[in-house]
């Protein structure tokens, strides 16, 4: 069902059994493109009201936002994603499968989101380097947050991060440099305190490790590495 409020432009194609709410807008114009490039959005959407999709969007199944929430040109987004209240997705962005983006997040061209990755609300990702310099573009380096990762509330991670599959970002904390896969990283700056399982349940310490949510062990593989036993 699409309102009679909302605003869906030319070349968009719309799948099976969606919704758009009032004053949505899809295929919005981009700047600088002559023609509206072609917008896709797979089966059973969901966008809610005054959300804003640029066009050029390709767009998987079951897809949902919140409130005005803006996703700007060019991204590929994959099937069971989510993006929330007041969430801004900028320009050339990948996210992949299930991934979850929860409210107030920043997004920045660039950026890649691999499958089933955690974003927390009012998470800012960065990517400028050199924000005042008049060579700013030629700096830009997206955040990658690996597969499975979770982003804490409030978290900061600064621009060309890599977040290991896994990986665990406490609430607040300003991360300034990779985090390797399943490593629980806090504070400002980001330090490690501890290790994470893929169910994404802190791991209990000790020569073997155990997570006290689903019973998997692991063991130390070096010095930043862990391992499955």
């Amino acid at each position: 069902m699409i309102s009679e409020r909302a605003a869906v432009h030319e070349n968009v194609e719309m799948g099976k059994e969606c919704i758009v709410e009032d004053f949505a807008v899809i295929g919005a114009p981009v700047m600088g493109e002559e023609t509206n490039p072609r917008t896709i959005i797979g089966d059973g959407a969901v966008i809610r009201s005054h959300t804003v999709i640029y066009a050029g969007n390709v767009i998987g199944r079951g897809f949902r936002t919140g409130n005005k929430t803006n996703i700007r040109e060019f991204n590929r987004i994959g099937d069971d994603v989510s993006i929330g209240t007041l969430s801004v997705v900028e320009h050339h962005v990948t996210i992949g499968n299930g991934v979850r983006i929860h409210s107030q997040a920043f997004i920045p061209e660039f950026s890649r989101l691999e499958d089933g990755c955690w974003i927390g609300p009012n998470v800012v990702l960065t990517n400028a380097r050199y924000p005042n310099s008049p060579r700013t573009k030629e700096h830009l380096e997206g955040v990658v947050v690996g597969r499975g990762a979770v982003v804490g509330a409030n978290a900061t991670l600064l621009p060309g991060i890599e977040l290991g599959e896994n990986s665990l970002v406490g609430a607040g904390s300003v991360v300034s440099r990779d985090v390797p896969p399943h490593r629980i990283v806090a504070g400002n700056p980001a330090r490690p305190i501890g290790w994470a399982c893929e169910c994404g349940m802190p791991l209990r310490k000790g020569d073997v490790m155990m997570c006290p949510g689903c019973g998997n062990r692991y063991a130390l593989d070096g010095k930043e590495k862990i391992r499955p036993l």
